[in-house]
């Protein structure tokens, strides 16, 4: 999951938009300002969003926001949770409804002219939330309520409030001198600015295509043909085929293209992202956010960035982090080895001559899969469509936690592919899930989750709005979408981001939900992934999209039985790019070439040659297009060690995957939780003792250390 998110910001995305008394006739018609009206406590009005009004609706909801700060400041009464922490829930309404839509905007709908917005707009956020973060008098009031005897008094959760608040203040500079309030303030709002361009320099790179020759097209299944020619119709090249620069155009290829020249061709487009010299090479942009950021950590008291970040973490520090990837590297790189084996022994026997490239791995694993399981998983894919295993999701949620799901019409969207659905719960509304599947130009690639509003019962009973975004093939009008096994996943996986927001059961908006330590958030959603291959969800949604059939029970104990095979490469893709996001916010205050980093950190880890990082650094949006990842691509592993543990609580359990029990632990002690709780207890409350790495290791076929 991903989210445009802001240090201590002082509300999430509430309902309430009221006007302010000095904004003008024009801001005051803006419809990006004013309260979100219809059905359900009020829904964006995305039906009314133009361009020109982002930057009017933000300054406007900035001045707004700035205006309440000032009256929490203003008040004379001694400070107390309800005067001063509640009332910073309650503050930023207004521009948390403008930064959805802002949000949205720059994530499925760039263009051109948005972009420019972006580069004014998104320093100007950044300045106004330090304008916050560093108030003096407004952390005064903070600590009061800190420091005061009475926070014993407080709820639990009231606790948790105030402790995040204390805490992301005191991170966020609160007590520097205001030269160095000034110099971190200077550094935030220069970061935005480069953040912004790194992100546009990659979209503008997964915004071209490579097309493919005749010769190009040998061999390639008939579905990946179709997708390439829809994909040149989209970009008004009719009688063309194209692969389009993004993940989920480019692995479909690579995995079933017999032709290896145009592989190499497809693969060295993909990887070089980011970095190919001239306007959207991000490499130097990469070496001003490090020194930067290391920078800003030294002013804020830390050693690097990596030990700032990870000190409200889960795992607290770049240490344990780096403990545990590698713990898990050196049996992942071991396992590669055994399948490039495996792999070379075909390519031989097949008197390919030549040795295994980072183009040929995705081709010649299905090669190995097929030799050893009997599994070719273009038998699968046809089973797997995209409409139904979305029935899937929604009938493996109702069994856990009740959920039902209702298509709604009439309800505005930013996007003709948008649907939306209406969520209820034993008949009582529990709040809207917008689902955007497909790819089309000026979306970013990948697949996400976004919180449009949050849960709570602190001003009344508001309930959560919620959104999955992917970038499927959209297929010929009328035909069914198939999708690969590993996109079924990711489904399963943004969908679990989706129900954990869903869950929600928190009375403040800052604590909810999905507002959770980073290397926890994905936990929830790793764990929703293992329902995908359950035999009650494959065989009532995995059906054949011609005849209709279930997936037969032979496939699934094929599927079942190579459960294991590629965690060597996954593992290995993946830990590559956590590595080295680590390393490079410890490496402290040096100057960094980005690429020679990265080539020389691999060569001393051992880096199998046939595999190349999952997110090479000049590509690494996760870590370089915000703060919210940076020092912290480990949380996926991270979360995957608690939810390997978590599983096995399932897999034990008399109801194995459907235990009444232990779902109804999980919803009480994880999903409804949010921020409520801190993480360790609530892991500790569902599963009776600390997590261990021994079901970690069990899940991915490595050996378990002793006493794990």
């Amino acid at each position: 999951m991903q989210r445009r998110t802001f240090l201590a910001s002082a509300a999430v995305t509430g309902a309430m938009a009221v006007l302010h008394p000095s904004m003008t006739l024009a801001e005051t018609m803006n419809p990006l300002t004013q309260k979100w009206a219809g059905p359900f406590g009020g829904v964006p009005a995305f039906d009314k969003v133009k361009v020109a009004d982002f930057k009017p609706a933000l300054e406007a909801a900035m001045a707004k926001n700035l205006a309440e700060i000032d009256a929490i400041t203003a008040n004379k009464a001694a400070p107390t949770f309800e005067n001063t922490i509640a009332a910073l829930e309650d503050a930023g309404r207004m521009l948390n409804d403008v930064q959805t839509y802002y949000g949205i905007w720059g994530s499925n709908m760039s263009t051109a002219e948005f972009q420019k917005v972006e580069e004014v707009m998104d320093p100007a956020l950044s300045a106004h939330y330090d304008k916050i973060n560093q108030n003096a008098a407004l952390f005064a009031r903070i600590q009061a309520v800190y420091d005061s005897p009475d926070k014993a008094k407080l709820t639990p959760e009231q606790q948790r409030v105030l402790w995040i608040y204390y805490t992301n203040f005191v991170r966020s500079g609160a007590k520097l001198s205001p030269e160095a309030k000034a110099r971190v303030g200077a550094i935030n709002t220069e970061l935005a600015g480069l953040y912004t361009k790194f992100s546009q320099n990659l979209l503008a790179d997964e915004n071209t295509w490579i097309e493919l020759s005749d010769a190009d097209l040998v061999g390639l299944p008939e579905g990946l043909k179709a997708a390439a020619a829809s994909n040149a119709a989209t970009r008004k090249l009719p009688g063309k085929h194209v692969i389009v620069n993004t993940r989920s155009s480019v692995d479909p290829f690579l995995t079933e293209s017999p032709v290896r020249s145009a592989r190499e061709k497809v693969w060295r487009a993909f990887v070089n992202r980011g970095d190919n010299g001239g306007a959207t090479d991000n490499n130097a942009i990469i070496r001003k956010i490090l020194k930067l950021r290391v920078e800003r950590a030294k002013l804020l008291g830390y050693k690097t960035h990596a030990h700032w970040r990870l000190e409200n973490a889960m795992a607290k520090t770049p240490e344990n982090a780096m403990a545990l990837m590698e713990a898990v590297w050196r049996p992942a790189i071991a396992q590669v080895a055994i399948d490039v084996a495996d792999m070379q022994a075909i390519i031989d026997k097949e008197g390919g001559g030549f040795k295994l490239e980072p183009w040929d791995y995705r081709f010649y694993a299905e090669k190995v899969r097929k030799a050893k399981y009997d599994l070719d998983m273009n038998e699968v894919k046809p089973y797997l469509q995209l409409d139904k295993l979305r029935e899937g999701m929604f009938w493996a949620s109702g069994q856990l936690y009740g959920f039902e799901f209702k298509k709604l019409s009439g309800i505005p969207v930013f996007h003709e592919d948008v649907t939306v659905y209406e969520v209820t719960r034993g008949g009582k509304h529990v709040g809207l899930w917008y689902f955007d599947p497909y790819a089309r130009p000026g979306k970013r690639s990948g697949a996400w989750m976004n919180a449009y509003r949050t849960q709570e019962r602190f001003k009344g009973e508001i309930t959560t709005i919620v959104s999955n975004n992917s970038n499927f093939i959209k297929g010929k009008p009328g035909e069914p979408v198939l999708i690969s096994w590993d996109d079924a996943t990711t489904l399963f996986h943004e969908f679990g981001h989706a129900i954990h927001g869903l869950n929600a059961n928190a009375t403040y908006p800052s604590v909810s939900g999905t507002a959770v330590a980073r290397d926890y958030v994905e936990f929830p959603s790793q764990l929703n992934e293992h329902w995908l291959s359950t035999p009650q969800v494959l065989n009532q949604f995995a059906l054949h999209y011609q005849t209709g059939k279930p997936i037969p029970a032979e496939l699934v104990k094929k599927i079942e039985a190579a459960g294991k095979f590629g965690q060597g490469f996954g593992t290995t893709e993946y830990l590559a790019s956590a590595l080295i996001d680590m390393k490079l916010h410890l490496a402290g205050d040096v100057d960094i070439d980005p690429d020679a980093f990265e080539r020389d950190e691999l060569a001393k880890l051992n880096m199998p040659k046939e595999i190349v990082m999952r997110h090479r650094t000049p590509q690494f949006g996760h870590v370089f297009s915000g703060d919210g990842y940076s020092a912290g691509y480990y949380s996926y592993l991270w979360s995957d060690t608690l939810t390997a543990d978590a599983a096995e609580a399932f897999q034990e359990a008399p109801g194995g995957f459907y235990d009444k029990a232990v779902a109804k632990r999980l919803y009480e002690d994880i999903m409804s939780a949010g921020n409520t709780i801190d993480p360790v207890e609530q892991f500790r409350a569902f599963r009776g003792r600390d997590v261990k790495i021994g079901a970690l290791m069990r899940k991915r076929g490595f050996p378990v250390p002793p006493g794990a």
